[in-house]
């Protein structure tokens, strides 16, 4: 059994909030371990209880648009929620329920290891760049500790406001440019660190 299985294990049989008693499923996640982008959206809703899987309703189907759109596929990516159970009625997440389910969302970060996490609506971009506006940071990138973290208006507000739908087309467009330049710095420091190592041995002789 993978470690990703294990946690989906364990988040199945999570009641650390009163919610998990009220779902039809957990929702823990879905895609590749290997994935180089991960998609962390709010929270599922009533489609996703139902199936167990994330973003596979009206949003979802926007959100394989999308990922469609930069030459991927769901299945080469990874998309999970803040939380891993609907709230009742599709209402925001508590910080309760936020702060019970953060290990399994840092569990997931430390077993995919993704070079680029794009924060779909201000709930996870609130986990990663507090403090901010989602309406002054969307289509923008921070990297913090190797990893470039992009913040995303969530699809379902496309289908709300339409005028947002162009807008979050152009944001996701702007992903494959950024994963490549990530790479490219990523590449330079390792070239570099060897030589200043050899540099720093030739001193010593």
């Amino acid at each position: 059994m993978s470690a990703l299985d294990e946690l989906y294990q364990t988040i199945c049989n999570c009641h650390k909030c009163e919610i998990s008693k009220l779902r039809t499923k957990a929702v823990p996640g879905e895609g590749t371990e290997k994935a180089e982008i991960m998609f962390i959206g709010e929270a599922p809703g009533w489609h996703e209880d139902q199936q167990g899987r994330p973003f596979v309703g009206s949003a979802g189907q926007f959100l394989t648009q999308l990922i469609r759109s930069i030459g991927l596929e769901r299945e080469q990516v990874y998309i999970t929620n803040v939380i891993k159970t609907r709230p009742p009625d599709n209402r925001d997440p508590l910080p309760q329920e936020i702060a019970n389910c953060k290990p399994y969302l840092e569990r997931q970060i430390d077993i995919i290891k993704p070079k680029m996490i794009v924060t779909l609506g201000r709930y996870s971009m609130g986990m990663f760049m507090p403090g901010k506006s989602i309406s002054q940071i969307h289509g923008t990138a921070v990297k913090k500790d190797g990893v470039l973290y992009f913040a995303m208006y969530h699809p379902a507000a496309a289908l709300h406001q339409g005028s947002l739908r162009s807008v979050i087309q152009s944001d996701m467009l702007k992903i494959p440019a950024l994963l490549d330049e990530l790479k490219r710095q990523n590449e330079t420091i390792q070239v570099q660190e060897p030589q200043k190592a050899e540099f720093e041995q030739l001193k010593l002789l």
